[in-house]
C-alpha cells in the first residue's frame, strides 16, 4: 500500500478548536494516495469511559455493543472511522495491533486487549471502490496520530466524502472531515465529524446552505429541503451510500451512560447543520468519549449543549475546508467554489 502523502493543512487557522483540546485525545489520518479515501483515529492511550448512539437507518460498525451501559467493558482506547464501507472496518484490526504493540489494551492476564469501535461511511462512487482503507491504513493513521490540531477537509476519513447526493452523485458537492471544541467552566467538549451525508450541510447561524445538492446546470446551490417539499423527486439510491460519522470527546468525568447520552444529545448539532438528517440511505453514527482529565462536571444540561454546538461546528468546518475534488468524469466541487 502507498504510504500517505503530507497531511493538508487546515484552510486557515481558527478559533474553532479542535478534539484534541480534551486532554487524553489525539487524533491521526490516514491519506491513500491511490484514490481518495483513508481513516481516521481518536486514541485514548489511557483509557476513556465511552458510548455511543446510532441514529442512521444504514449503519456500518464495529464493538458498539460492548458500549451499552449494561455491559461489562468501561473505557476502550481507540475509535476508528474509516471510508470504504463495510471493507474499511478492517482498518480498526490495524488499530488494535499498533495499540498492543505498546502494551495498550484491556487486561485479559494473557495480555491486553485494545478495545476499538469503528464505524465507516460509503466512499466508493468516487475512484477506484476496490481501493479501501485496510489494516494497514489504520496502523499508519495510529502512528500519525498526535495531541496537535489535525487537518481537515480531504484528508483521512473524508478523503473520499461527498455531501448533497440526494438528487445523484453528479449534482453533489465534496464533502470531508472537520473538527471543533467549546469550553465552558474550565470543562472543554470537543467533536470530529466526517461528514458524508445524504443531505445538505447548513449553517445553523444562518440557516443557508453552504454545501449540498446542486441545480441541473451544476452552478448553484438547490436547497434539498425546499426542493422535497415543493414535489422533486429524490433519485432512487442505494441503502449506506452515505453517512456522517464523528467522535465527541470531553475531560469532564462521566459514567458510561452520561457517555451514551453525550453522544445521543451531541446528534442535534447533526441536526441543526444537515438537512434531511438520519435518513434511510445513511448511517450516521456518533461516539462519545470521557478522559476525565477535568475532574468536573458542569451537568449534562450543559455538557449536551456543549456536544451539539461542537458537533455543529465540526460538520460545517468538514465542508468550508474542503478542495474541489475530479476523478474520472466527476467532479465535486467545494463549498468555496460556488
Amino acid at each position: 500500500m502507498p504510504s500517505s502523502p503530507p497531511q493538508q493543512a487546515p484552510t486557515r487557522r481558527s478559533r474553532a478548536g479542535s478534539l484534541t483540546d480534551v486532554a487524553g485525545l489525539e487524533v491521526g489520518h490516514f491519506t491513500d494516495a491511490r484514490r481518495p479515501t483513508g481513516c481516521t483515529v481518536v486514541l485514548a492511550r489511557e483509557g476513556a469511559v465511552a458510548g455511543v448512539d446510532v441514529r442512521g437507518a444504514a449503519p456500518g460498525t464495529r464493538e458498539t455493543d460492548l458500549l451499552s451501559p449494561v455491559n461489562l467493558v468501561e473505557q476502550v482506547h481507540a475509535v476508528m472511522l474509516a471510508g470504504g464501507s463495510a471493507w474499511g472496518l478492517d482498518a480498526a484490526s490495524g488499530a488494535m495491533r499498533w495499540l498492543e504493540e505498546r502494551n495498550v489494551g484491556f487486561d485479559v492476564r494473557v495480555g491486553r486487549l485494545p478495545i476499538v469501535p469503528a464505524a465507516v461511511l460509503f466512499d466508493l462512487l468516487v475512484g477506484d471502490p476496490q481501493v479501501r482503507p485496510d489494516a494497514d491504513a489504520g496502523r499508519a493513521a495510529c502512528a500519525a496520530a498526535s495531541n496537535r490540531r489535525p487537518a481537515e477537509g480531504n484528508v483521512g476519513v473524508g478523503a473520499g466524502a461527498a455531501v448533497g447526493k440526494i438528487f445523484g452523485i453528479d449534482r453533489a458537492m465534496k464533502g470531508g472531515v472537520g473538527t471543533a471544541s467549546v469550553t465552558v467552566a474550565g470543562v472543554t467538549v470537543g467533536a470530529l465529524v466526517a461528514c458524508n451525508a445524504l443531505g445538505d450541510v447548513v449553517d445553523p447561524d444562518t440557516a443557508q446552505v453552504i454545501a449540498g445538492a446542486r441545480t441541473a446546470n451544476g452552478r448553484k446551490l438547490l436547497d434539498t429541503r425546499r426542493a422535497l417539499l415543493r414535489g422533486e423527486a429524490p433519485r432512487p439510491l442505494l441503502a449506506g451510500t452515505n453517512t456522517t460519522i464523528g467522535v465527541i470527546g470531553t475531560d469532564a468525568v462521566l459514567t458510561k451512560t452520561q457517555a451514551t447520552k453525550l453522544a445521543q444529545m451531541a446528534h442535534d448539532g447533526l441536526a441543526r447543520s444537515i438537512n434531511p438528517v438520519h435518513t434511510m440511505s445513511d448511517g450516521d453514527t456518533l461516539f462519545a468519549l470521557a478522559t476525565g482529565r477535568a475532574a468536573r462536571h458542569p451537568g449534562m444540561m450543559v455538557l449536551g449543549t456543549m456536544a451539539a454546538e461542537a458537533t455543529a461546528r465540526a460538520v460545517v468546518r468538514a465542508v468550508r475546508a474542503t478542495r474541489g475534488l475530479s476523478a474520472g468524469e466527476l467532479h465535486l466541487p467545494a463549498a468555496g467554489d460556488l
